[in-house]
């Protein structure tokens, strides 16, 4: 190999790079003035739950103006994934066989789907019961005032969470598709999984059992989602290492 095919794939993943920050970059300065309005639609599920008068704090000097704004860059990003996940394409797809681009683009497309669902799973059904509960154990006496910081670092936490869990059919049929696992053997570890979910649970979300069982269950249901896919999808052809791009 000579340096100049290595050379081009550098520029070329140099310009991709660079359209994919400049994307994000776009999509957060259209979002910046709607920064303040962001974060009070991330922080609504908190802000339902606090007493009459009560608010969230800012125990951090720059904390009311840099938080609102990692707010904005992470809607920015998000929003913008479309754009980043095509530069990304644009440069694996010409060095993938024919039957890897049927198997990866479908991949990718349900991966980032699911991971949204995920999170909106969080937010729209988890968030509220957490935080209820929350608010109902706080000690009288005792204002719940939570800092604005480690708000945004809990559903973040929670984010990444439940958007991972959402994951799991993708990896059940990558697992199969590539021939590490059977649809057999992920039958015989179904107990093991149900075991795995609620200790994974436990670990990444609150106390109460209600929110663990909230990640558990989904989990184990996109486990046999992932089982049935598999089943549906068959094993894999053969495929040639010839096959043309």
């Amino acid at each position: 190999m000579t340096e100049q095919p290595l050379l081009a794939h550098l520029i070329e993943l140099r310009t991709r790079l660079v359209r994919a920050a400049a994307g994000i970059l776009i999509v957060f300065v259209v979002l910046f003035h709607w920064a303040g309005d962001i974060y009070r639609l991330l922080a609504k599920p908190m802000m339902d739950v606090l007493p009459v008068g009560a608010s969230m704090i800012a125990t951090d000097v720059t904390a009311p103006f840099f938080v609102p704004v990692k707010v904005t860059m992470l809607v920015a990003f998000l929003v913008s994934l479309p754009n980043t996940l095509y530069q990304v394409w644009a440069f694996v797809a010409p060095g993938l066989y024919q039957h890897e681009k049927r198997l990866v683009a479908p991949l990718v497309v349900s991966s980032v789907l699911l991971f949204f669902i995920g999170m909106a799973f969080a937010y729209f059904l988890v968030f509220p019961v957490v935080f209820g509960f929350m608010s109902s154990v706080t000690p009288e006496g005792v204002s719940m005032m939570t800092d604005i910081d480690k708000y945004l670092s809990f559903v973040l936490g929670m984010f990444v969470a439940f958007g991972v869990t959402f994951e799991v059919p993708v990896v059940v049929i990558l697992l199969t598709r590539m021939g590490i696992l059977r649809v057999e053997q992920l039958r015989e570890g179904r107990p093991y999984v149900i075991v795995g979910a609620f200790v994974i649970a436990a670990i990444v979300t609150p106390p109460d059992v209600l929110s663990q069982i909230m990640l558990a269950v989904p989990l184990w249901i996109l486990y046999e989602l992932g089982i049935l896919l598999s089943v549906f999808l068959g094993k894999p052809s053969a495929k040639t290492d010839g096959e043309a791009a």
